[in-house]
């Protein structure tokens, strides 16, 4: 979906002076929110699928990834490198237009080709439903539940597909 009512959607690489905007979705739509060094620290070292979603020059969501070395999830392998999604939001108007979708193909491309990870997780709190169903198409497959993940003591799935 690149046009829609209230304009074409453009996915792009985040920059610095895009931060503030970012962190101020992340504050508006999600109850987990990290530290500003946190925020540039991602940016720097993962900055290639660390991605924002424009519409008419507005940011209305972003993706922040980092690439992590480990056993994976889908299929045991030692120092694998694996794409985590660390944080996806897309600002309540503009949500169910494609744009979380957009940001998570785009994102796992880039993690796969750009820094060579063969796999890709995130977690994501058990209640929502619409994420879940949103990473379930995109071939996401619940691997084990994290009790207690979420400061409030709420349990997130752990999810991983092959890239």
């Amino acid at each position: 979906m690149s046009s829609e009512e209230g304009g074409k959607v453009t996915i792009r690489e985040a920059r610095e002076e895009d931060l503030p905007e970012i962190i101020r979705i992340n504050l508006q739509t999600l109850p987990e929110h990290y530290p500003d060094y946190f925020w540039r620290d991602h940016l720097r070292l993962w900055g290639k699928a660390f991605l924002v979603a424009e519409v008419d020059g507005r940011i209305v969501g972003y993706v922040m990834t980092r690439v992590d070395r480990g056993l994976g999830y889908v299929y045991w392998k030692p120092f694998k490198k694996l794409g985590h999604i660390v944080s996806i939001a897309v600002l309540p108007g503009f949500r169910r237009r494609g744009i979380g979708m957009k940001l998570m193909i785009e994102a796992m491309r880039r993690l796969k080709e750009v820094y060579g990870a063969s796999e890709v997780y995130l977690e994501v709190r058990v209640s929502n439903d619409a994420a879940i169903g949103l990473y379930e198409k995109l071939g996401f497959r619940k691997v084990k539940r994290l009790r207690k993940y979420y400061l409030d003591g709420e349990d997130a799935w752990l999810m991983a597909r092959e890239l």
